[in-house]
């Protein structure tokens, strides 16, 4: 079986040994999380939103942290620090027509 991962080559800047203080690759980790956790708490004050301001606010501080979340992850990908699973081709077709035909059940179309 052949290795499927997707990764670069692991940043020098962490110690093989990790002691109790933070690193820049926890310093990461933790920025990333917190966009993540911050995106979904922006994104359900969007959707609940009265105010049409208050609602385009929300949506412009969601954008600003989706891409803060997206940078991040992208150091961490340079770094290393971020890998990924490749799927088999095959697989993605058959996800791919499975799903595909629920939009047929929609009852609006975009």
């Amino acid at each position: 079986m052949q290795n499927k991962q997707i990764a670069n080559p692991q940043s020098t800047d962490v110690p093989k040994v990790k002691g109790p203080e933070m690193n820049d690759r926890d310093f990461l980790n933790d920025a990333l999380a917190t966009c993540k956790y911050l995106a979904e708490g922006l994104n359900i004050a969007a959707w609940e939103a009265s105010h049409d301001q208050l609602h385009q606010t929300y949506m412009q501080l969601l954008t600003e942290t989706q891409d803060s979340a997206r940078e991040l992850y992208n150091q961490m990908f340079q770094k290393g620090w971020y890998k990924l699973e490749a799927e088999d081709q095959q697989k993605l077709q058959q996800a791919y027509q499975q799903f595909s035909g629920y939009s047929t059940q929609f009852p609006y179309s975009h």
